[in-house]
């Protein structure tokens, strides 16, 4: 085996993804006592109409021949002012409107319409017409001023609605209250000289108690309690922290609630190689992301310059996440970054993620024990902090045919390790699947005796991160790629989407 040099690097910033195309901007508009033109009396115009006053909108509508739902809205205007002028629009009712909508069923008024409306400088809707359209209206969930717009870019109103009856039924009409009442606090929270962070952990508890008594009415007792809880935290909102967050195998939507809501709450995070870039979107955007990636074989950043990082950011009173792949305390030099966050005096919390075996497992369908097959699970590393295969292993254990072993880390230590496990005692024929990129797009399986898995890989490499599973369990999965014909099997399958 070739001597692994050493290679190292610094940690670098990384910038966060740009955003994937929007089909649509959601931009809510601020209409309060401003004039808005609908033109057209027809029952779609209506509709345009109430909802406009439902935002304060000063409306003027023009239709020469009003319908039976334009006249009852002008009748009993809620929310709101409007004017109804018995005219066809002309350019002139156009100026000076901060939004317009029209509402014909012949093309070229319509064409008219739009054209009139982006000459005087107005956002211009033609009701079911998106070409003329600057701005289109979605399906809205409103607990104002919590409101939620829900579009398809017009491609499929049904699935618009239906998403929105799911939102409806999850989020409790007493957020109204709430949202409304955050205004009214943050008015007094900005005079109650808190810093930063203390307003921050403001609204934490905020959120918190609002979620948790969604129909309570929050008024200046609900305040006062919320700003002594988070005064009595003192010194400590100030103070910086670490937390170990596991980002899981891969699949984003394996996190926990809990490692979501750290990174939401993160000022910087530190991440490993092994985080897939899409567990990043969960992340606040203004949080400063640097990598400091550990690769095997490969350039890696010292894990006391790591842990160095990851002190001095805590003590500046940075809330700083320190995202592993998988679990954190599954070779993830967990142990070693506590114990520097303590030496230091930095408050340190976990978050356990999903392992890479347990991602691996439940892919394939495995179950990791059985009553019959495997009384219990082994963790092993594939090298030690030379790269090479570890001389303290427990080879009994792991020749034991009641055990299942997950081993990581053994692209380059496999031959040895399967020599040197049978040698023990391991039977040739011991099932042993090797699964690349777990749970991911790019995920890959390679099938087969662990005598003969190491050749099949030396023959056709799976591109990292590599985890091997060994075991009897594996016998079925085994069984069904020799039926198959096919030892090494390229699922390569994309996520499963939810619902």
């Amino acid at each position: 085996m070739k001597l692994i040099k050493d290679v190292s690097r610094t940690p670098s910033e990384v910038r966060p993804p740009r955003m994937e195309r929007l089909a649509r901007l959601p931009v809510f508009f601020a209409l309060e006592g401003k004039r808005a033109v609908v033109a057209g009396g027809s029952p779609g115009a209506a509709w345009k109409a109430e909802l406009l006053m439902a935002t304060g909108a000063i409306v003027d509508v023009y239709a020469a021949v009003p319908g039976e739902e334009m006249l009852a809205l002008a009748a009993d205007a809620p929310n709101g002012a409007i004017a109804l002028h018995g005219r066809n629009w002309s350019e002139d009712d156009l100026r000076g409107a901060a939004i317009a909508i029209g509402a014909f069923e012949d093309e070229a008024e319509a064409g008219r319409f739009a054209a009139a409306a982006r000459a005087c400088g107005v956002p211009v809707n033609v009701v079911d017409k998106p070409d003329f359209c600057d701005f289109a209206f979605g399906s809205i969930v409103n607990r104002s001023p919590l409101v939620i717009g829900i579009s398809t870019d017009g491609a499929a109103p049904v699935f618009a609605q239906a998403i929105r009856a799911r939102f409806e039924a999850l989020i409790p009409m007493g957020f109204a209250r709430w949202a409304e009442a955050a205004k009214g606090y943050r008015r007094r929270l900005a005079a109650a000289g808190l810093s930063f962070a203390a307003r921050r952990r403001f609204w934490q508890f905020f959120t918190a108690r609002a979620v948790k008594e969604p129909n309570a009415f929050p008024g200046k007792k609900e305040f006062q309690s919320l700003l002594e809880r988070t005064k009595g935290e003192g010194d400590k909102l100030d103070a910086g922290s670490v937390t170990l967050v596991g980002a899981g195998p891969g699949d984003p939507e394996l996190l926990t609630l809990r490692a979501v809501r750290a990174l939401q709450s993160a000022d910087v995070i530190l991440i490993d190689d092994l985080v897939s870039p899409e567990i990043l979107d969960f992340a606040r955007r203004e949080a400063k992301k640097l990598l400091v990636g550990k690769a095997g074989y490969g350039p890696s950043c010292r894990q006391e310059e790591i842990n160095a990082t990851m002190v001095s950011l805590a003590k500046a009173g940075k809330r700083v996440v320190r995202l592993k792949g998988g679990d954190p305390m599954i070779f993830g030099r967990a142990g070693e970054e506590l114990a520097a966050c303590e030496a230091a005096g930095i408050a340190v919390e976990v978050v356990p993620g999903i392992s890479a075996a347990q991602g691996a497992a439940a892919r394939l369908g495995v179950s990791l024990t059985h009553r019959k097959l495997a009384r219990r699970v082994q963790y092993v590393t594939g090298h030690g902090k030379d790269g090479k295969l570890r001389q303290d292993l427990d080879w009994a254990g792991i020749a034991d045919p009641a055990a299942t072993t997950a081993l990581y880390m053994s692209a380059r230590t496999l031959a040895e390790f399967a020599e040197r496990a049978i040698a023990h005692g391991l039977a040739p024929s011991t099932p042993a699947v090797a699964v690349s990129q777990a749970t991911r797009p790019g995920e890959t399986v390679a099938a087969a005796t662990i005598a003969a898995l190491p050749a099949l890989l030396a023959s056709k490499p799976l591109p990292g991160p590599v985890l091997v599973l060994i075991g009897r369990v594996l016998t079925k999965r085994l069984e069904r790629s020799v039926h198959d014909g096919d030892m090494e099997r390229g699922l390569k399958q994309k996520r499963h989407l939810a619902g």
